[in-house]
Order: structure tokens, then C-alpha cells, then sequence
């Protein structure tokens, strides 16, 4: 099993460096650099982006006296201008600085934000408590939910129980987080009918002033919404998952050998199918944890007001801030690697007869 993580591990470093390159090549055909965009809000024209849209890139150009390089270097001194590309570090040729910014990667040193003078690390550690909490609390629900109810359906499979649940999971599966969101807040968070649940934030303004229960009551009371907003995808896909898993396991000739010695199905359902068919699913749980937490968190995040790493990348990609771009980018895709390598390790772990190096070899 050591080569086989030793292996994985290795071919982390090719993977990484072909992510990073593919997007560092794509921004540099981007408009609108981080240069434009102090520009733009200099002379008070707000977002740089605005200009492209509403077509006075050309008015620009000419009072700038024909520069291209810059749409919005209206009477800016050209000294100026290359103080700028100096201090972001944009004077030198792209491929110098793509790879320093990988040698930097390497020994985890991801700079400075263009724009909010903090280093990378720090603003990602100050934004990660919010998406991993939304995360972790979403796989937790989606499991405690999933697993009894799609070993319910599988037991129960062709019954009205399992047709009507079913369709449930198809409408809930089909319905996007952020239009969910958007309904949970009309019906629960004083849209147009109950106010149950608060609209926006983690906690609230008192937090600090109350008791230690007083302060956990107040938090799930705030993440309630925002993590079954961010379930409802997830629980259909695991539900279905269990269900397959489990009728996969049932109709095996071991199920039918121990029914036929008189177990009952009880025994043979949780003493038997319960180990083999959980393997696919106990295993998934590290994959299941980063696709919660990093794919519907942007719009999750915005509409409850709650400021993790979604709208920390949404916000850095606007404003063309690189280093956080890049960064956040560097370390959720490693993220994404080792998580993908736990998972492997998982199912060993779960069933030990599984053996990737003699499936390698």
C-alpha cells in the first residue's frame, strides 16, 4: 500500500502544475487586469468591466493618447502606470512570473492581496471556518438522512413508499441550492410568510453577551437554513446511492443462504449487507465533504450573507486579485488531491480484501 500513496502522491506534483498553467495562460487573455481595475476606481469610474460593457473603451484610448495597454489610463502619468506593473509584479514576462509563482507554491508562500493588504493564508483562514462548518454540517445532514431512508427504500423497493419517495428525491434533486435558498427565506426568514429563522449572517449581533448554551443554540439557529439549503442535492444523490447499494447486496446468494438458515431479516439486513453495501458509500464521504463544501457555497454564501470562501473567490476574481485567485486555487486543488487519495484509502480501510497496488501492477 506504500507505493501505491507514494505513487499518488507524486503524481500530485504533474496534476497541480498542469492546473495551475491551464488557468495562469487563461488570465492572460482576460481584460481587465488589477492595474485597470485601480485605474477605474482612481478617476471614478467605478468597475473597469463597466466601461468594456457600456463601449467607451474607444473614448479612453484616445485620451489616454492611443495607449491600449490600459482602457482606463485617462491623463495618468505613464510613470505611474509602470509603478504599478512593478509593484504588482506584472513589468516581467509571463512565463518568469508563472514560474516563481510555482516555486513560491511549493514552500507555501502565497504573497499578499492586491487589495486587502493581508497575506493569502490569512485571509483564507479567516474565511474558512464559515464554508467548512456549512460543509461539514450539510454531509453530516445528508448522511443521517440518506443512508436510513435509502435502506428503507431498498427494503420496500417497488412499494408506494419507495415510488412516492422517490419522486420526492427526483424534485428535490432537480431544484437548484440558490433557488431552494431563495424559497426557505420566503417561506421561513420573514419573506412574505413566517419569520422563523434569521435572514442573514452566523450568529447574531448579541453573541458574544450570551451563555455558552445561549451562544450554541444561537448558531444552529443561524446555520439551519443555510445548511438544507446546501443538502438538498446531496441527500437525493446519497439516498439514491444507499438504495442501489444496499438492493445490489440483498439479491446476493449470501443474503438468500442466511435467510435460508432462519436469520431474521433484521440480522441479515444490518449483521451482513450492512458492511458491503456501506463500503461505496462510507468511502465517498471525503468527496462528498468537498463537493458540498466548495460547489454551491458561492451562492449559498451570498444569499445568507455569510462570508466564507465562495464569495472570498468570487470577489478576488472580480477584482482580478491574482494572488488570492491563484492561491486559493493552488490549495483547494491540493485539497482536492489528497482528499481523492483519503478516499482510496477509505475503502481499504472499510474492506481490507481491496488492494490498489496488485490492481496497479
Amino acid at each position: 500500500m506504500g507505493a501505491y500513496i507514494l505513487r499518488r502522491l507524486l503524481l500530485m506534483f504533474p496534476t497541480l502544475f498542469g492546473i495551475m498553467l491551464i488557468n495562469f495562460t487563461l488570465t492572460q487573455f482576460v481584460p481587465g487586469g488589477p492595474v485597470e481595475q485601480i485605474i477605474a476606481r482612481l478617476e471614478g469610474q467605478g468597475d473597469v468591466f463597466q466601461n468594456i460593457a457600456g463601449g467607451g473603451d474607444t473614448e479612453l484610448q484616445q485620451q489616454a493618447g492611443g495607449d491600449e495597454r490600459y482602457l482606463g489610463a485617462r491623463g495618468l502619468p505613464p510613470e505611474f502606470i509602470e509603478e504599478l506593473e512593478r509593484q504588482f509584479g506584472l513589468d516581467r514576462p509571463a512565463h518568469e512570473r508563472f514560474f516563481k509563482m510555482i516555486g513560491d507554491y511549493l514552500r507555501f508562500d502565497f504573497g499578499e492581496s492586491y487589495f486587502r493588504k493581508i497575506s493569502v493564508v490569512d485571509l483564507v483562514i479567516e474565511k474558512m471556518p464559515v464554508s467548512i462548518t456549512l460543509g461539514l454540517w450539510s454531509t453530516l445532514l445528508a448522511y443521517l438522512v440518506s443512508i436510513p431512508l435509502g435502506i428503507r427504500k431498498a427494503v420496500k423497493d417497488g412499494s408506494k413508499f419507495d415510488t412516492w419517495t422517490s419522486g420526492a428525491i427526483i424534485v428535490g434533486y432537480a431544484i437548484p441550492g440558490f433557488l431552494f435558498a431563495v424559497l426557505l427565506i420566503v417561506l421561513f426568514a420573514g419573506g412574505s410568510y413566517w419569520r422563523i429563522f434569521p435572514l442573514r449572517g452566523l450568529t447574531s449581533d448579541d453573541w458574544e453577551s450570551l451563555s455558552l448554551i445561549g451562544k450554541i443554540a444561537d448558531y444552529l439557529w443561524h446555520i439551519t437554513l443555510p445548511v438544507v439549503a446546501t443538502t438538498i442535492s446531496s441527500f437525493a444523490t446519497l439516498t439514491l446511492l444507499t438504495k442501489n447499494s444496499f438492493l445490489d447486496e440483498i439479491n446476493k446468494q449470501y443474503v438468500l443462504t442466511a435467510k435460508a438458515k432462519g436469520l431474521s431479516e433484521g440480522r441479515v439486513l444490518y449483521g451482513h449487507v450492512f458492511r458491503n453495501a456501506m463500503l461505496i458509500i462510507i468511502a465517498g464521504f471525503p468527496g462528498l465533504f468537498l463537493a458540498v463544501l466548495f460547489g454551491s457555497s458561492l451562492l449559498i454564501e451570498t444569499i445568507f450573507s455569510l462570508d466564507g470562501l465562495g464569495r472570498l473567490g468570487y470577489e478576488a476574481a472580480v477584482a482580478r486579485d491574482y494572488p488570492v485567485v491563484f492561491g486559493t486555487l493552488y490549495v483547494f486543488g491540493l485539497m482536492g488531491l489528497l482528499i481523492g487519495l483519503l478516499s482510496d484509502l477509505m475503502y481499504v480501510f472499510v474492506d481490507p480484501r481491496i488492494d490498489f497496488e496488485r490492481r496497479a501492477g
